[in-house]
């Protein structure tokens, strides 16, 4: 008699369903994980983008109602160098206030940085629906898993089956998760 009992061929093979499985598994947690640690990255990246917005539309405000106020100071009788001098610096405010408008150059004017605050938003919101889909994918692995190994120990073939088919809807999830995550709302 030899040390190594009779393994039974069905057992290998499901042996092998469970290391697929698994495999997809990894696969799918890796890309669960990196897709959760982008959506938090966007989610900070589109906050700090919408405070950097207020914060200039604040500034434009306040340099917008100064010029105002000069104006309506400058319209006042008196010395000519003053209401010159006013003037002037009306002109050099509205230019500030412009600039906090758009500033096309360094991207950061009010303009800019809503587009950049809303291109934020949209990858995080892809990058959420992603990890969800991998996470759902990740459980029906699991599930699989255990069916699987279940079966090794009961007999019962359906479990088998059972296995294999949430197997390939956690395979089909991964890959929705992948290439498309927004075209299946499930949460």
């Amino acid at each position: 008699m030899s040390g190594h009992a009779h393994l039974d061929p069905a057992n290998k093979k499901i042996a092998l369903l469970i290391a697929v499985l698994a495999l997809v598994l990894a696969f799918s947690e890796t890309l669960g994980k990196s897709a959760q640690t982008s959506a938090l990255s966007y989610n900070i990246e589109a906050s700090n983008l919408w405070a950097f917005f207020q914060a200039k539309t604040i500034r434009m405000t306040t340099v917008r109602t100064a010029a105002e106020a000069a104006e309506t100071e400058a319209k006042l009788p008196g010395p000519a160098a003053r209401t010159e001098a006013l003037r002037e610096r009306v002109e050099g405010w509205k230019k500030i206030a412009a600039r906090y408008d758009s500033e096309p150059e360094t991207q950061e004017g009010r303009k800019e940085l809503a587009v950049r605050a809303k291109t934020a938003e949209e990858k995080r919101t892809r990058a959420l629906a992603a990890y969800h889909h991998y996470e759902l994918a990740s459980a029906l692995l699991q599930i699989a898993i255990v069916l699987a190994s279940a079966e090794i120990i009961t007999g019962v073939a359906a479990l088998v089956w059972v296995s294999g088919g949430l197997g390939a809807v956690g395979l089909v999830f991964c890959f929705i998760g992948y290439f498309a995550p927004l075209a299946v709302h499930l949460f």
